[in-house]
């Protein structure tokens, strides 16, 4: 049986249309996050689909460091947190009520996430400042929020697509998750960038100034929007298969390829350094039958802790 390239963030060039962007293709990665958990199909969907914007944001970082998404919501899903560790490291993890799920009429990734705020968070290390941009949820996919993001924050004209599902399979399971996703972002070596549609300080809300988009521009997102999920799902099509499918007129550069793998940063020691912070009456709190039990959110690793272990050096 041929592998095929998979959980990989792939940067690519369209020189002469000015366009730079990554295209992410996930398979046992993510499906190894989803199945460390026991979540409805349409969270494991927007879970899934959170880690691999995540990825792709990620990807881009040029040192050592980590790049967090995290939603903070008032809807069914109220949280989301998805985070990359260089040099490929994702982990993901989403908390819910199944009690609202059920009552939806569609679990769309709106009705999930209600009305809250998006934030990603670019951690350069220890003693170095970190960078947050926030985005406001309401009515909005993920995709729909951080291209909101990019347009207000960092004012490059950006086109992105997320997509994610459980295909069929042969093995133990009888269905494996997969994600993908592509960005383009209009960066012309000349440093300009297109002109982008803004609210005008008086504006009524919901109206936008019109403007005139470089031809360029308007050609290389135009073609992505073409994209179905299939493409970005579909195991038996590489990245630059479909790169070429979408690209191929005006030629299309790929780069060296930032392999992904699920990667939590817990461990034991980490956690009882942790416990170690709290006051003997809070530890004593945490105790069943003698014994302090903490699962990783992330992972859902079992750890267990006599009180003798986590008490402060003296």
């Amino acid at each position: 049986m041929i592998e095929l390239p998979d959980n990989t963030v792939m940067p690519f060039e369209i020189k002469p249309l000015g366009v730079r962007g990554r295209i992410v293709r996930l398979g046992h990665v993510v499906d190894d996050i989803l199945h460390k958990h026991d979540y409805p199909a349409p969270v494991s969907a927007l879970l899934a689909e959170a880690v691999a914007l995540t990825a792709m944001l990620g990807a881009s970082l040029k040192f050592d460091g980590k790049f967090i998404l995290q939603t903070n919501s008032d809807g069914p899903v109220d949280l989301l947190v998805a985070d990359f560790s260089s040099p490929g490291g994702i982990r993901g993890y989403a908390r819910f009520d199944a009690g609202m799920i059920a009552k939806l009429k569609a679990p769309t990734p709106q009705a999930l996430l209600g009305k809250g705020h998006l934030a990603m968070t670019i951690d350069q290390g220890q003693g170095m400042e970190r960078y947050q941009g926030i985005v406001a949820l309401g009515g909005v996919t993920l995709s729909e929020a951080a291209l909101g993001y990019f347009q207000q924050s960092e004012q490059i004209p950006t086109r992105l697509r997320l997509a994610a599902g459980a295909l069929a399979q042969r093995g133990t399971r009888p269905e494996a998750w997969r994600a993908g996703a592509i960005m383009v972002q209009h960066l012309p070596r000349d440093g300009g960038i297109s002109p982008q549609p803004f609210h005008s300080g008086d504006a009524p809300e919901g109206h936008e100034e019109h403007v005139v988009e470089d031809d360029h521009w308007v050609k290389a997102r135009l073609l992505l929007d073409t994209v179905e999920d299939h493409e970005l799902l579909d195991p038996m099509l590489t990245p630059e298969e479909l790169l070429y499918r979408l690209y191929h007129e005006d030629g299309v550069t790929v780069y060296r390829p930032v392999t992904l793998e699920r990667h939590c940063t817990c461990s034991r020691e980490k956690i009882g350094d942790l416990l170690k912070s709290f006051s003997d009456d809070d530890r004593a709190a945490m105790m069943t039958d003698g014994i302090i039990d903490v699962t990783c959110e992330f992972c859902s690793t079992h750890y267990r802790f006599a009180p003798e272990e986590v008490e402060p050096a003296a």
